[in-house]
């Protein structure tokens, strides 16, 4: 791919043009779960997203850096719709899910939102049990058996990391859990549903390194079972457990590509500039 190195993309991003975003061949040709087409999106007359062209691929863990406020977790609340919630929000393009509008005028964005799970940047157990926190989307779903409860719940933690920690405690607060405990307790949350997708909101941003460390883990214990979409302001964090990296700044997609290419060999010097800390 022949790439201008000498133009600046970030300062022509910056006066407002529009730019041509550098996507890496593996990336296409991988098999997508989602794809974004042209998706452009506004808070009242903010635009926040501009003209994102991106498949993330399936099975893989894709991560999405820039600097803060560039609009990495929008990108990534507007897979569940959880954007929808802001009042004044507009959109033009589309998301596909497996081939499939999000925006469809029949779809459910209730049984949307339940094939997908979301960790947030902050662990948020809800005030019940360990156990009433895993099967709670079960609950929700109408799910009573305590046989299918129960083997929901072990495999979950099993899952997540956490069952031998806590197969004694399971009808304490999910609250009386260490910071990293509690986020293992949400992400075996979000994959009690059996998802086809997670949404990782900064995951390991209020841990301390030892917890980062078990969630990192873990991430990689769960790819090729998931799709996995996560944003980190954390390059390291990134270089450790993505399959593909997105650089996004200010709204715009600027290169994406395998993570190994893109914090070793860029085709952008911007990338290069962001991935090795001279900026952001």
């Amino acid at each position: 791919m022949s790439i201008d190195r000498q133009s600046n993309r970030l300062e022509e991003v910056a006066s407002g043009k529009r730019i041509e975003a550098v996507i890496h061949e593996r990336v296409l040709e991988a098999k997508p779960a989602i794809e974004f087409q042209q998706f452009s999106l506004w808070y009242g007359k903010k635009q926040t997203l501009h003209d994102i062209s991106m498949p993330i691929p399936k099975g893989e863990v894709t991560a999405l850096v820039g600097p803060s406020g560039c609009g990495k977790t929008t990108l990534l609340r507007s897979v569940n719709r959880m954007v929808d919630l802001v009042d004044g929000l507009t959109y033009e393009g589309d998301i596909l899910l497996e081939g499939n509008s999000i925006f469809a005028t029949d779809k459910d964005v209730i049984e949307l939102r339940k094939q997908m799970g979301m960790v947030f940047q902050a662990p948020n157990p809800f005030p019940m049990s360990i156990f009433e926190n895993v099967v709670y989307p079960l609950r929700i779903s109408g799910i009573r058996q305590r046989k299918k409860l129960n083997h929901v719940c072990e495999n979950s933690l099993r899952r997540a990391a956490l069952w031998d920690e806590v197969r004694e405690r399971l009808s304490e607060s999910g609250l009386s859990l260490s910071g990293g405990q509690q986020q293992r307790l949400c992400i075996a949350r979000a994959i009690a549903s059996d998802p086809d997708l997670l949404l990782l909101d900064e995951p390991c941003s209020a841990l301390d390194p030892l917890a980062t460390r078990r969630i990192e883990d873990l991430i990689g214990d769960l790819r090729g079972q998931y799709t996995i979409l996560i944003v980190t302001h954390n390059m390291q964090q990134a270089a450790r457990v993505s399959d593909y990296t997105a650089f996004i700044y200010l709204g715009r997609l600027i290169e994406y590509g395998p993570t190994s290419q893109i914090f070793t060999k860029p085709y952008l010097q911007e990338t290069e500039d962001y991935v090795t800390g001279r900026f952001g």
